[in-house]
């Protein structure tokens, strides 16, 4: 039995590990005992868990109601999500509550031993020993779980009063480092503050300084802007020459376009008239070959005998799943990647050859269940067929992803399957997933891929 801390839930308002302060009902074998006190929290995580643990191996029938939504799940992930139900049913139940306590004897025999002498052994972790006294119940008890719950507040209180001193002691130590700190920077500020004078100084001569050639620049800005407004008044009247040859050579440029033009519609008449003359040639031509067609009655198009012989072969030919054997590991990952593909189920033989003891309609829920998440992650059509002739009325399972097909009153699922096969049109790729020697060989015969159930039922385990 696990003994991790960490596990649990949040307990309802009737659970005595919970927030409210009562012990809860109680029953038959519980006595005038009762709790002052909710458990304490690692004491309640711990016995949620011992119930958790306990509720993964029960059997379908003794599970209680409220819990067997959560008895498939990993133990970690039942504590944390059915805490409350779990705490509750513990305190509640005492059929419950006394298979776990008889997992917790089983596994600490000596400290359920010493708990019903009234000896509680004291190197015995408290959070242990107060779990396996609420779950075993010995006389006294809740005396027991109230001693460790001062125990664990006084463990509490030393650690917090440890803490407070470490963080006085680190506070102290920052605020002497910090009082050096601020020494050094006062020292370093003092000796910045004599270089920046000194600083000032130097830059208020460069300030004087600068001021003169500022002046000097001044006047060197006005003697360039005059030289530049008499090139500005130079370059406008190039530009205004310039602007006068622009416009000569553009009309130039206009008449030479004309001409252009008019040699083009020249040439364009006159090779309009030759193709006039070609067309009207041509037109006979055509015309002369329509009638001898139809006089010597020939069809529009030929086959040759050699398309005839490939379109035939082509038709009976469907996509090839072979190149692995039926034993490869990697067959169903191969089947599954090509493209449009139609898997067929032979639900009942999967069933029974993965887990045959379950009852027929657990066998058909847990096959579709698995199912279900295969489609959704492969996107690939999937069928599963069963044997209608052990159910009266077929049940409908709502499906979006897998088609569930029954056979009909004198047919089997083979018989069904088969016909399955043959009603896809030729191309399509097609695996059936069944170990029956008589379907294995109908289906090769119709060109199907066979896939052995337990090949299919290794690929739904490690995708599971």
């Amino acid at each position: 039995m696990s003994a991790r801390p960490d596990a649990g839930g949040e307990a309802d308002g009737t659970d005595p590990a919970g927030g409210n302060g009562t012990a809860g009902p109680v029953t038959p074998d519980e006595g005038a005992e009762r709790l002052r006190r909710p458990l304490p929290e690692p004491v309640r995580a711990r016995v949620i868990e011992y119930g958790s643990d306990v509720l993964g191996g029960m059997r379908s029938s003794d599970l209680p109601p409220v819990l067997r939504r959560v008895a498939k799940f990993e133990p970690r992930r039942r504590a944390r999500l059915a805490g409350p139900q779990i705490a509750a049913q513990l305190e509640n139940d005492h059929g419950f509550r006394s298979m776990v306590a008889a997992r917790v004897e089983q596994v600490w025999p000596e400290l359920a031993e010493g708990m019903r002498a009234g000896v509680v052994p004291p190197a015995a972790d408290p959070v242990a020993v107060a779990a396996s006294a609420y779950l075993l119940r010995p006389e006294g008890w809740p005396e027991i779980i109230e001693g460790v719950h001062e125990e664990l507040e006084r463990q509490t209180s030393a650690k917090e009063v440890d803490e407070a001193a470490e963080a006085l002691d680190d506070v102290r130590r920052r605020l002497e480092e910090a009082q050096r700190d601020h020494q050094a920077e006062l020292e370093r500020l003092r000796g910045q503050i004599g270089e920046q004078r000194t600083e000032i100084a130097e830059l208020r001569r460069k300030v004087h300084s600068e001021r003169q050639r500022a002046k000097k620049a001044a006047a060197e800005a006005e003697r360039v802007l005059t030289e530049a407004a008499d090139r500005r008044h130079e370059n406008e009247s190039q530009v205004s020459a310039l602007e006068v040859e622009n416009r000569r050579l553009r009309s130039r440029l206009a008449d030479a376009e004309a001409q252009v033009e008019n040699a083009r519609r020249a040439v364009r008449t006159g090779r309009n008239a030759d193709e006039a003359r070609l067309r009207v040639l041509l037109d006979v031509l055509v015309d002369a070959s329509h009638g001898l067609r139809r006089e010597l009655a020939l069809p529009t198009a030929l086959d040759s005998p050699a398309d005839l012989v490939a379109e035939a072969q082509e038709e009976r030919r469907r996509v090839s799943l072979g190149g692995l054997p039926d034993d490869d590991p990697g067959l169903m990952e191969h089947l599954l990647t090509v493209p449009r593909v139609h898997l067929l189920v032979d639900g009942y033989n999967v069933t029974k050859t993965g887990y045959g003891t379950l009852p027929l309609a657990d066998q058909r829920n847990r096959l579709l269940n698995s199912l279900e998440g295969l489609a959704s992650r492969t996107k690939a059509e999937i069928t599963c067929v069963f044997d209608g002739a052990d159910v009266e009325a077929p049940p409908v399972v709502p499906s979006r992803r897998v088609r569930l097909l029954f056979s009909a009153p004198g047919e089997t699922a083979d018989t069904l399957i088969v016909r399955l096969v043959r009603a896809e049109p030729p191309g399509r790729p097609i695996a059936v997933v069944t170990s029956d020697k008589e379907i294995v060989t109908a289906v090769r015969r119709v060109g199907a891929r066979a896939v052995p159930s337990t090949i299919f039922l290794r690929r739904l385990e490690s995708h599971g």
